[in-house]
């Protein structure tokens, strides 16, 4: 039983989930902060339920479409598909019925939700062809991405969003695309080479790994800028200053460590340090709400 979960587990990726799920969770807690940030337990169930529901279905989907590629890319040849694992008849009933969860967890949460899933199950989804017809892959996933916090956001508040609450959606809908093109840019240095003699397209194969790299640092730069605001609009004090300063700090480690240009470094770069920064994000952010924007500076 054990090794049937590591394996399904692994064919998804769900450690990833720490990427998105945070953010969510942020979002979740900043829309109940009337309530100190807590939804009640059905909303807080079926949030994360639609969370691992489309996140399953995404990756399920990503693994079906690119198993030609993987097979033929040494750095992937491995995973479940290619190495036969797991057939393509199963992965295709797992991001079938990952998409029906997201589906009914939306359709109890409210007609909002339920009616913007297809949407989401689109877009989250349709990333993984990006590679095949356009340099600005990394801003489709970005997008796919920032659905997290925003579909959470509207799981609490359905369609009674003020206009101020909308402001703060997009402001850190945006900061979420930012930050996943600036790290995705850098974990795609690793298939530079490949993607380039097969005919895949990145901003990394379309500007090279150099300018690439500048990008990433810019793009970076406005995400640290939009979490700021983002801070700002929500009145949030001491705890989230910290919280923007440790995720400076990482950014910039991000971008020495991927100056190396080592396979393991980058790797490190992507995967624990971004997940270092989307958890320490939720944590201020539920500090400065349970706690009424009670740090400050004395």
């Amino acid at each position: 039983m054990v090794s049937f979960i590591q394996k399904w587990g692994g064919f998804v990726r769900f450690s990833h989930t720490v990427f998105a799920l945070p953010f969510a969770l942020a979002a979740m807690v900043v829309a109940a902060r009337d309530n100190r940030g807590w939804p009640g337990w059905r909303t807080f169930g079926l949030i994360l339920a639609a969370m691992v529901c489309a996140r399953t279905c995404a990756m399920a989907f990503n693994r079906i479409v690119d198993r030609k590629f993987d097979a033929l890319n040494p750095r992937t040849a491995n995973r479940h598909l290619p190495a036969g694992q797991i057939s393509l008849a199963s992965a295709g009933a797992l991001c079938g019925l990952s998409a029906a969860g997201l589906l009914a967890a939306s359709f109890f949460l409210n007609p909002l939700c339920f009616y913007l899933s297809p949407v989401a199950l689109v877009v989250i989804c349709c990333y993984s062809l990006t590679k095949r017809f356009t340099d600005y892959t990394h801003v489709f996933l970005g997008m796919a991405l920032a659905l997290a916090p925003v579909g959470a956001w509207l799981a609490v508040k359905g369609a009674a969003v003020s206009p101020l609450e909308i402001l703060q959606m997009f402001v850190l809908s945006a900061a979420v695309v930012l930050w996943l093109v600036g790290f995705d840019i850098i974990y795609a240095l690793q298939d530079y080479e490949f993607d380039k003699s097969n005919g895949l397209r990145s901003l990394v194969v379309a500007w090279g790994p150099k300018n690439a790299l500048g990008a990433a640092f810019l793009t970076h730069l406005a995400t640290c800028g939009l979490l700021l605001a983002f801070g700002l609009l929500c009145r949030f004090r001491l705890a989230y200053l910290v919280g923007w300063t440790i995720i400076l700090g990482c950014l910039v480690l991000e971008h020495w460590i991927a100056q190396r240009r080592s396979l393991n470094w980058i790797n490190v770069a992507f995967f624990r340090l971004n997940a270092v920064i989307s958890l320490v994000f939720f944590v201020v952010t539920a500090a400065e709400v349970v706690f009424l924007g009670g740090f400050r500076w004395r």
